[in-house]
Order: C-alpha cells, then structure tokens, then sequence
C-alpha cells in the first residue's frame, strides 16, 4: 500500500496518508490532524531515472556516486 505526503494549507502541518491505489483513484479525502482542514496539497518527492547506453548523464558538477565515479 503506498504513502501519499500532503500538506495543509491552512496551517502548514505535514502527514502522511496509507492508501490502495483504488482509494486514491477514488477521490481520496484528507483532513489536517492538526486543524481539522480539507484543505490538503499532496506533495511529490525526488524521481530518480535510470537509462542505458553510452554517455554521460553527470554534469560538471557531479558529486560522489555519480555515472559510476
């Protein structure tokens, strides 16, 4: 079961959500445990991507861990 992140826009408090996909596709309703609002932003986290072949996806300033270095 996937974490759905939202954040209320009333007063800025974080949680997160338990959900089926079906729940979600459903409308899912989040209300604030803090202030009781319906007024909820979800928030996405970083996507990694990962491709094959030849090249460089690595900038010049490419840290530690990237493309293999």
């Amino acid at each position: 079961m996937p974490a759905y992140r939202y954040i209320c826009t009333e007063c800025g408090e974080e949680t997160k959500v338990w959900a089926t996909l079906a729940e979600k596709e459903q409308g899912l309703k989040v209300t604030c445990p803090r202030c009781g609002s319906q007024k909820m932003a979800q928030l996405f986290g970083k996507v990694m991507v990962m491709r094959r072949g030849r090249g460089s996806s690595c900038g010049p300033q490419a840290g530690p861990g990237c493309c293999g270095r």
